[in-house]
């Protein structure tokens, strides 16, 4: 049993070694970012699972398909912060980095926010009017 729990202990010691250095070492911005996806993926399975209001699905039920789509995005997230630091390493700046980690924790909060609202929580006002104004700067029109 210690050989096990050693050896996954140490697996997963690697593995966040090699994240971290991919993504230029782990700070407060990512820590909110993977906790954000991960409340973000956590509500749309109840969204599904339990309130079946889904606007990923046909009927608004859980399925696997669409899980494993909202799985895959995230590990794109994780993806592009990397080619954002490696960028950053050529240029000589952490801007990129730090620009893309703050565009997909916005992005994650606005799908918290959608997610919640369908199953009935009320955010306030100024929250919902602080997205409102970070979404229309995004938008390309």
């Amino acid at each position: 049993m210690t050989r096990i729990k050693l050896f996954l202990l140490s697996a997963a010691g690697i593995i966040g070694g090699v994240i971290s250095n991919a993504v230029g070492g782990w700070n407060a911005a990512l820590t909110t970012l993977a906790l954000f996806m991960a409340i973000d993926w956590i509500t749309g399975i109840i969204v599904a699972g339990v309130f079946k209001k889904s606007p990923k699905t046909e009927t608004g039920a859980l399925e696997s398909k669409a899980g494993l789509k909202g799985l895959l995005k995230k590990f794109a997230m994780g993806l592009a912060v990397c080619v954002a630091y490696r960028l950053d390493m050529l240029a000589g700046t952490t801007t990129l980095k730090d620009g893309a980690i703050i565009a997909f924790i916005v992005n994650e909060t606005i799908s918290i926010i959608e997610n919640t609202g369908l199953m009935g929580l009320k955010w306030p006002a100024i929250i919902i009017d602080a997205i409102d104004l970070l979404r229309k700067k995004g938008d390309p029109q």
